[in-house]
């Protein structure tokens, strides 16, 4: 929920500055970029230098620092984030926002910017108390804002109580809770649709044409999918896989023209398709009803195409949105992108499978994703499941984007 994210990270003035760092330098860890914004007065208590170094990025605190004169920063930086993260906030910065006034880097791309914020107070017990801070903390909760309640205890002005910023694990915490809780909405009512694993193309009693896939990469979307409240249809060829979620619905094939079959059956009903099936592309043109017996020389078989399940669906695509997938070894965005313009789909899933950590059979693999305007986004070495946790995020993206 973290990894690849875009975080803009807003450091007001205040003691918890400090702690700020830890939390840059935990974000940074995980996999996401941080970007930090700074006001003047939180200068006063820890160097941009610092946040420079934890994150790797360029620190903004002036409006009229133009880094890029291509672009306007404060607009720029506003587009720019997935989310915004306060911390620490302080009663100005929550005052300001509450009010509609921009006259710092900081308050100005608040007001520009259309990305959730999730605030983290930290003050004084008695300012967290007042009726003022109290008063504008409800209004930014009814437009949408999201707060982290600070913690209780020993403050630095010595006073004892609530106020103290939250620790940087607990915010990360609190904020992957939210997410996913808000994915889970997105995915509710939602019906998934998808293929996994190889197939198999019978020659004889003993014999078949296959591929190396296994499946996890399928099984891992189904999972995903299903645990935050789709409800998932699985056509799977032969695999191994077990499914750890009972709320699949799984449909073992092993042909291509079973899958096709059974993709096609259950494609009108779907909102999102995700085909991850390895599929032959070819079968032999004769299946021999008894084994063939081994003979002197070489064997030719006669092979034929089989239908191409993609091409069919996204051909029928009416309200779904359609996602493939291009296993490469040789250019794979060339050819993926081709792929993704030639099947009418809504988004690619590109891998190099020749790549060490990817492909099939292993538990990891590192992917391109490309939607329909072709915008890219890298998925780096992980695990199956958590590189199938970043597509639906990214399906769920693009899919609000198209509602808008």
């Amino acid at each position: 929920m973290i990894k690849d994210k875009k975080i803009l990270l807003g450091v007001s003035g205040g003691i918890a500055a400090y702690k700020a760092c830890a939390l840059t330098s935990k974000l940074t860890q995980q996999g996401a970029n941080v970007k930090v914004v700074m006001t003047k007065s939180a200068v006063e208590f820890v160097s941009p230098l610092t946040f420079q170094a934890l994150s790797r990025n360029p620190v903004y605190t002036d409006t009229f620092d133009e880094k890029d004169p291509s672009k306007i920063a404060h607009i720029d930086l506003a587009d720019w984030a997935d989310f915004i993260l306060l911390a620490p906030a302080t009663a100005n910065i929550i005052g300001k926002l509450a009010n509609g006034i921009a006259d710092d880097m900081l308050s100005t791309l608040l007001l520009a910017s259309e990305a959730p914020v999730y605030i983290a107070p930290a003050m004084n017990v008695h300012m967290y108390a007042h009726p003022a801070v109290r008063k504008n903390m409800q209004q930014l909760e009814s437009w949408g804002y999201h707060f982290i309640e600070p913690g209780a205890g020993y403050l630095a002005c010595g006073y004892v109580g609530k106020g103290r910023l939250e620790e940087p694990e607990t915010i990360i915490e609190t904020i992957i809770h939210h997410q996913r809780e808000e994915m889970i909405e997105n995915l509710s009512g939602k019906k998934v649709l998808i293929s996994a694993g190889p197939t198999r193309e019978k020659v004889d009693p003993v014999r078949y044409f296959t591929n190396r896939s296994s499946g996890k990469m399928g099984f891992a979307l189904a999972e995903a999918a299903a645990a935050q409240g789709a409800e998932v249809t699985l056509i799977a060829g032969p695999s191994e896989q077990v499914l750890k979620e009972q709320n699949i619905h799984r449909i073992n094939v092993v042909t291509a023209a079973e899958m096709y079959e059974e993709m096609h059956r259950h494609y009108a009903a779907s909102d999102i398709v995700i085909k991850a099936a390895a599929v032959a592309d070819y079968k032999p043109k004769h299946v021999y009803t008894e084994k063939m017996k081994k003979q002197g020389g070489n064997l030719q078989l006669e092979m034929v195409r089989t239908q191409d399940i993609l091409m069919s669906l996204g051909n029928k695509k009416d309200k779904q949105f359609l996602v493939g997938f291009a296993a490469e070894t040789n250019e794979p965005l060339k050819y993926g992108l081709q792929k993704l313009r030639a099947k009418n789909l809504d988004a690619i899933i590109i891998n190099n499978v020749a790549a060490q950590g990817a492909g099939f059979e292993g538990d990891t693999n590192m992917v391109t994703y490309v939607n329909k305007q072709e915008d890219r986004n890298e998925i780096g070495l992980a695990t199956k499941t958590e590189v199938a946790k970043s597509i639906i995020q990214l399906i769920l993206r693009d899919m609000k984007d198209e509602d808008m």
